[in-house]
């Protein structure tokens, strides 16, 4: 079963691919592309955070697991998805440094599955797990930002 870092990673190459695949005028131009590197920065910055923070409470990196702690802090605490984000992050960010329409396509795509495929079931199984106390969180905390 296909997980949300499949699924990233499929999108990351249907963007490299449609980029050079189609040739699509710029929307953005050089130097503001280079802005790019710094959503790619900072998504891979907070994947590795999120995925430390993780470990650190010995609990599950994979959707499809029980849970073993409801984490809350380091980037859980303005985010219930900091992986997901992270990686919508990187998404962007290609985008941008590509410059074309057709790139924005794929971040887009990814922030919709995740939302579909792989949120609800997660947040399910929290509130299963977890109770009153994922309850507070999810009102506490916002999904993406």
């Amino acid at each position: 079963m296909a997980d949300g870092q499949s699924y990233f990673l499929l999108m990351l190459g249907l963007s490299v691919l449609a980029y050079f695949g189609f040739s699509t005028p710029p929307i953005i131009n050089t130097p503001v592309t280079y802005l790019g590197l710094l959503f790619v920065i900072a998504g891979l910055f907070l994947c590795c955070w999120t995925r430390s923070v993780l470990i650190k409470n010995h609990t599950t990196l994979s959707p499809f697991e029980i849970p073993g702690a409801l984490v809350t802090s380091g980037p859980f605490r303005f985010s219930r998805n900091p992986v997901y984000l992270g990686m919508a992050a990187i998404l962007l960010g290609t985008a941008i440094l590509m410059g074309t329409g057709i790139s924005f396509i794929f971040p887009l795509l990814f922030i919709v599955i995740m939302e579909v495929r792989f949120i609800p079931l997660e947040e399910k199984t929290l509130e299963r797990v977890f109770g009153e106390e994922f309850i507070h969180y999810k009102r506490t905390v916002r999904k993406w930002i």
